[in-house]
């Protein structure tokens, strides 16, 4: 598995994966990417590839932070920009559930709202925007942006670079078939949460837009 990963990436030059992986983290809450994929993927790669010595750990730290708290930036903007008109935007009608516990988490908790939502991917996407059409002042924001982002960032790379060289270790001491095989499983085990994941949150929503389905007919 991990050698047919390495064969991939191999004849790629390390400042296209940089890139690459920049662009991933960049784009999911400036352009709401993270809907589709988490950026914690490329950076737990990255950090795998780190590992291997084809990235360097300090440059991809480096890179990741300026990609993550610039992307949430342009979320910010949007949002400001929009601002209430954002939620009728189709992917926040979409999460509308999701988008009413996220708004009301940030007038709980203000900033904290911000670092909170760095660890969870669809809040990751959801978060910059809404607090940009909530007002919150940018400097505020920026600060506890780049304070999650930095956290975010080294704890999944640094992830991705430890469990890299514990793959190494392990297909050394217990043989590169069983490795192999250890690897597979939490692939599996990491598919099967994530889908289940995604089907919780699914019937969360249905049941937020069926009550507020409720509520309009209650109404009329």
């Amino acid at each position: 598995m991990l050698e047919n990963f390495n064969a991939l990436v191999d004849g790629l030059p390390p400042a296209l994966i940089y890139l690459v992986i920049a662009a991933l983290v960049f784009a999911e809450a400036a352009l709401f990417f993270g809907f589709v994929l988490p950026g914690e993927t490329a950076i737990v790669v990255g950090g795998v590839l780190a590992s291997q010595h084809k990235l360097s750990l300090p440059l991809l730290l480096v890179i990741a932070v300026v990609a993550a708290v610039a992307g949430d930036s342009v979320g910010y903007e949007i949002g400001r920009k929009l601002g209430p008109r954002l939620l009728t935007t189709r992917v926040f009608v979409r999460h509308e559930g999701k988008v009413s516990r996220t708004q009301d988490m940030i007038r709980r908790r203000g900033g904290l709202a911000v670092f909170i939502g760095r660890f969870t991917a669809l809040l990751r996407a959801l978060m910059p925007a809404l607090v940009g059409c909530s007002k919150m002042p940018y400097p505020k924001f920026l600060l506890f942006n780049f304070i999650g982002g930095v956290v975010w960032v080294v704890t999944f790379t640094l992830g991705g670079f430890f469990a890299g060289n514990a793959f190494e270790h392990v297909a050394k001491l217990a043989g590169r078939g069983l490795a192999i095989g250890v690897a597979v499983l939490a692939v599996v085990a990491l598919v099967v949460w994530h889908f289940r994941k995604k089907k919780r949150e699914a019937a969360e929503e249905a049941g937020a837009h069926a009550e507020r389905d409720a509520q309009e007919t209650v109404r009329s």
